[in-house]
């Protein structure tokens, strides 16, 4: 018998997977710093348009159907261009938040993206508040991180959650991100207590060139473009990928 046949088998890593939202009707893209950002990940590109309540998903998409795919493609172009192979999907709802949810959780995505422009991305900034996949954000920053090129700040952020240590979380992710292959020097650290943890990552996003967050208990969607939230959604210059919980069932 071969010794090859006694090796253990090497568990081949999957990519992890981001969904990437965009309103293509609306003209809205995707800048190119983001799309070479995102590269090494595996991309869903999911093309929307919100409806009026009276217009039927059929209707609009007899109407609509070749123009939004058209646009989509556009945009999946300019992934192939970095190196990507990106799948896509287009659809016509009444509801975008929950669309975007269940699409996310149809592909399993690791993350979403919340797009904002944004120049050549080398900082990223990785706040750790709460109750977070740790190990899911851990792998998706590492696979961006990939080329060497880029730095990040895991930002320790204190809370009321008495399970939840600050401290703890951004050893555990340094630690992770060590064995993954992150340099040392690519990674810095720090910790600190807020009274509003979203409104400050929020004002934040001016120092870095993009966000690697969970999602938490609440929900950084509502912050950035809920009614009340209008002056924190104009603070928010950087591209916020939100880092989903793992199902409960892999």
């Amino acid at each position: 018998m071969s010794g090859d046949t006694d090796r253990p088998q090497m568990r081949i890593r999957e990519p992890p997977v981001v969904l990437v939202p965009v309103a293509v009707l609306e003209g809205q893209t995707v800048p190119e710093t983001v799309v070479d950002f995102l590269a090494p990940a595996r991309v869903v590109i999911l093309g929307y348009h919100v409806l009026p309540d009276q217009t039927s998903t059929e209707q609009a998409s007899l109407q609509f159907e070749d123009r939004a795919q058209q646009a989509v493609e556009t945009i999946a172009e300019t992934f192939r261009a970095a190196g990507g192979d990106p799948e896509t999907r287009v659809v016509f709802t009444h509801d975008r938040d929950q669309t975007v949810d269940r699409v996310a959780a149809d592909i399993g995505a690791t993350a979403t993206l919340l797009t904002n422009p944004t120049a050549e991305i080398r900082d990223v900034l990785v706040p750790l508040r709460g109750a977070v996949d740790q190990a899911r954000l851990a792998d998706l920053v590492a696979t961006l991180l990939v080329d060497g090129e880029h730095s990040v700040t895991l930002w320790g952020i204190d809370t009321d959650d008495p399970d939840f240590d600050a401290g703890a979380a951004v050893e555990n992710v340094r630690n992770r991100l060590d064995r993954r292959g992150v340099l040392a020097e690519q990674v810095d650290f720090e910790r600190s207590s807020e009274e509003a943890p979203l409104r400050a990552i929020v004002e934040r996003s001016a120092e870095f060139d993009a966000i690697v967050m969970g999602a938490g208990e609440e929900s950084l969607v509502t912050v950035l473009l809920g009614e009340d939230e209008e002056r924190v959604a104009d603070a928010a210059v950087a591209p916020v990928l939100v880092v989903h919980q793992r199902p409960e069932n892999e």
